[in-house]
């Protein structure tokens, strides 16, 4: 048991600053997609997306040497962690989690590889949902490693909370189509977009990641158009899911700190999406935004941790 504990310990130590790094790299790609895309770029909206009518663009710069660096770290820690979880006997579920971490960063390794050519749609949209699960699995290992009698327990059936996570994860889908199509100028008014407020059948077929694009989409595009308005509406959904689910964890001594970080996240990111739009696309707005939204993932792990210990107490 000594053991075990010792190995825990190890794996917390390493764990706590591969979240920092994951976030850093999370931030940091959000950050260089957002601006060679030319979101707030001095000549905004018609900067914006011009990048598609020139050849792929370089993978230079301090900041994309910097991103390079902190991933490069993580993905040493992340090895590190899987070696100590599995030898001299596998530790569960530490070794599960940093085992999905480990493949999610080799794919997003292959993913940047392709990421030089902005035409391909597929390939941002995966590289935008790799950053945010960076964030979400490198959190379960450091909770693995922390409660690991908690994270193999059943978990306790909270329909709210999984609805919420089900139109959360919707939402960000729906979110990475619009940076990866270059959308977001396609509808810049709250809450409709132009005075249209469900999407039009044509509009449906922005659904498919699987495109090459040749140039950014104008004002008013069907596409465009129809994944900002779903992305609304599953963000609503979310909103209201995720607060009432949070709202009753409140009322128990055990989950109440989880549910006030869950409610507080969930706010931020509603407030920051609302902001993003209203001010036209801010490029830190935006890049805080995302974050937000991976936050909230985390967020709604601690609180599924929150609720098993408060089973198990029973």
């Amino acid at each position: 048991m000594s053991e075990t504990l010792a190995r825990l310990a190890a794996i917390r130590k390493l764990a706590l600053p591969l979240v920092v790094l994951a976030c850093v790299v999370m931030l940091l790609s959000v950050y260089l997609r957002l601006e060679y895309a030319g979101l707030g770029c001095a000549d905004w909206p018609t900067c914006y997306g011009q990048l598609l009518t020139e050849g792929p663009r370089p993978h230079t710069g301090i900041v994309r040497m910097l991103h390079r660096l902190t991933a490069s770290l993580a993905l040493v820690l992340t090895i590190v962690i899987v070696w100590k979880s599995l030898r001299p006997r596998v530790l569960q579920p530490v070794a599960r989690n940093a085992g999905l971490l480990l493949m999610l960063m080799l794919f997003l390794s292959v993913i940047g590889i392709l990421s030089a050519d902005p035409h391909r749609v597929a390939v941002s949209f995966l590289n935008i949902l790799g950053g945010l699960g960076l964030v979400s699995f490198s959190w379960r290992v450091l909770r693995a490693a922390d409660t690991p009698a908690l994270a193999n327990s059943p978990p306790r059936r909270d329909i709210l909370l999984h609805l919420g996570l089900a139109t959360l994860t919707t939402s960000i889908l729906l979110g990475a189509l619009i940076g990866a199509r270059y959308a977001a100028i396609t509808c810049t008014t709250l809450p409709d977009c132009s005075g249209t407020w469900w999407p039009a059948a044509a509009g449906w077929t922005a659904l498919d990641p699987f495109v090459r694009l040749a140039t950014a989409p104008v004002a008013g595009d069907a596409g465009g158009v129809a994944l900002h308005l779903l992305h609304r509406y599953f963000a609503l959904a979310t909103l209201l899911l995720l607060g009432s689910a949070g709202l009753r964890a409140l009322r128990q001594a055990a989950t109440r700190i989880a549910a006030r970080i869950l409610l507080l996240l969930l706010a931020l990111a509603v407030s920051l999406g609302i902001l993003s739009v209203a001010s036209g696309f801010n490029l830190w707005l935006t890049v805080a935004h995302s974050a937000s939204a991976a936050s909230l993932l985390a967020a709604i792990v601690q609180l599924q941790l929150a609720l098993r210990s408060q089973s198990a107490e029973r």
